[in-house]
């Protein structure tokens, strides 16, 4: 049984007593209350009345059962299902449940929003089955789909596997430039071109092992499966500068847009020589870029003519950027990001716009220091759309972009490294109101995830190749 209130005070008050939101009327859930903000939309809830305990609410008073109940349906109804923006309702989730992370944040850092972290989960209610079609992949960085249907994979030492449907290994793909493979470098994210089905040209990125040090590099050639090899292989884009002293941080991920224009994401190495330079527009660490074919500044960059900049840059202020996927419904270019101990990132990427680091973050050193002036907000600044504390580690991530699975449409997929679960984040208006961890039980370092015709597909550090479908 629940007690129902009403406040006189801010969604912010409530980020040190509350861990479920529910966006429809403004309420919060506390132990055995339920608090709703004098700001909800449901005027009938509207109660001016004080809690002993909390010296910013007013006196408590209890609703009957029915008008429980009908709070409960109405949240439950808004919160459930799949969708970003103008999404249509999907199938319900279970929802109103109580935040999935229940341990301690490593700082005492506030969100600058209600709903920015520890939304409350929810769960799937469709049926669905997890299948493992390989188990044998050795260190895979990245997984697509190819039009027919088989997997062009990543291995992490430097060459790509085609496998097919059944996960069994089809060709062995070599050809490709040398890689820097020590640390988290190697042969990472590929991308099929816009217009593969006619040329057959393929992207990728690497660690590229460059003058005196290495630094994250985007190529392209085309793929002819049938000789096991990659033709005319040309690199088009250079993160630089390159270093000699990490072998951390290339963040390297792919994904085209409907313009035929490649988004590139690089990392700003880890090491403090080259996280300065995420705020640096001459310098490409920490950063997102957005090129052409054949790698030149995108039409319409917003610092092309700008002195002291690399012209390519999109968005500035990253860490290490592993995941991007376009939002079905809006168009806008999402990405998440490690952060250091406690804040890794889900942004929504915006041309011109600074994601703050290292100036801004709700995470701290590893070593339990602050970082920088130990500031989560500045002007200028955009704020993560939610951040994760403890961290999960996120790398690849995609839009699962049909309604197969109803609730899943247009919801977030990500895979999570040091959490070993793949999380779902359910959008409405840009903003996260539901989490859900799906594969907890294989306890395997998710490393990218692929959607394709209703169904989706992860690979993980353990080599294994996941398909999950709808019973």
């Amino acid at each position: 049984m629940f007690f129902v209130m009403v406040a006189h005070t801010t969604n912010a008050d409530f980020s040190k007593i509350a861990y479920w939101f529910c966006p429809l009327v403004n309420a919060y859930r506390h132990l055995s209350q339920i608090y709703i903000l004098q700001n909800s939309p449901f005027p009938h809830f509207s109660l001016h009345l004080l809690l002993k305990n909390f010296p910013h609410m007013k006196k408590f008073f209890y609703l009957s059962a029915v008008a429980l109940a009908v709070f409960s349906i109405g949240c439950n109804n808004n919160a459930s299902g799949g969708g970003t923006a103008d999404a249509p309702a999907a199938a319900t989730d279970t929802t109103a449940l109580p935040p999935l992370e229940t341990n301690p944040p490593n700082s005492d850092y506030k969100p600058a929003f209600a709903g920015q972290t520890r939304i409350g989960a929810v769960k799937t209610t469709t049926p669905y089955q997890v299948d493992q079609l390989a188990k044998d992949l050795g260190k895979p960085w990245a997984v697509i789909l190819l039009p027919d249907d088989r997997f062009l994979i990543t291995e992490k030492t430097g060459f790509m596997q085609v496998r097919n449907t059944d996960g069994s290994l089809a060709k062995k793909i070599e050809g490709l430039p040398k890689v820097d493979s020590d640390g988290q470098g190697g042969l990472l994210d590929v991308a099929l071109d816009p217009d593969y089905a006619t040329n057959s040209i393929i992207y990728w990125s690497y660690a590229e092992p460059y003058k005196k040090g290495n630094l994250t590099a985007v190529a392209k050639g085309k793929l002819n499966i049938e000789a096991g090899k990659v033709e005319n292989p040309t690199v088009i884009f250079r993160a630089t500068p390159e270093l000699d002293n990490s072998k951390l941080h290339y963040g390297s991920r792919l994904i085209f847009d409907k313009d035929g224009n490649l988004f590139v994401s690089a990392g700003e190495r880890s090491v403090l020589n080259g996280r300065a330079q995420a705020q640096l527009l001459n310098a490409g660490l920490g950063k997102v870029f957005k090129i052409t074919k054949d790698g030149k500044p995108a039409p319409g960059n917003p610092f092309i003519g700008q002195n002291d900049a690399m012209p390519e840059i999109f968005s500035y202020g990253h860490r290490n950027p592993q995941g991007l996927d376009i939002n079905p419904v809006t168009g806008d270019l999402w990405e998440a990001e490690f952060g250091p101990r406690g804040g890794d990132e889900v942004n929504i990427v915006k041309p011109g716009k600074n994601y703050g680091w290292p100036v801004i973050t709700y995470g701290i050193e590893y070593n339990g220091k602050k970082i920088g002036d130990s500031i989560q907000q500045k002007e200028g600044m955009e704020q993560p759309v939610y951040y994760f504390d403890p961290v999960m580690s996120p790398s690849g991530m995609s839009f699962y972009k049909g309604n197969t699975i109803p609730e899943w449409e247009n919801n977030l997929f990500i895979g999570g490294l040091s959490s070993m679960h793949i999380t779902r984040l359910v959008i409405k208006d840009n903003k996260v109101v539901g989490e859900e961890w799906l594969l907890s039980d294989k306890k395997e370092r998710f490393r990218d995830i692929a959607y394709s015709n209703g169904m989706l597909y992860a690979v993980t550090d353990n080599g294994s190749l996941y398909k999950i479908s709808k019973k």
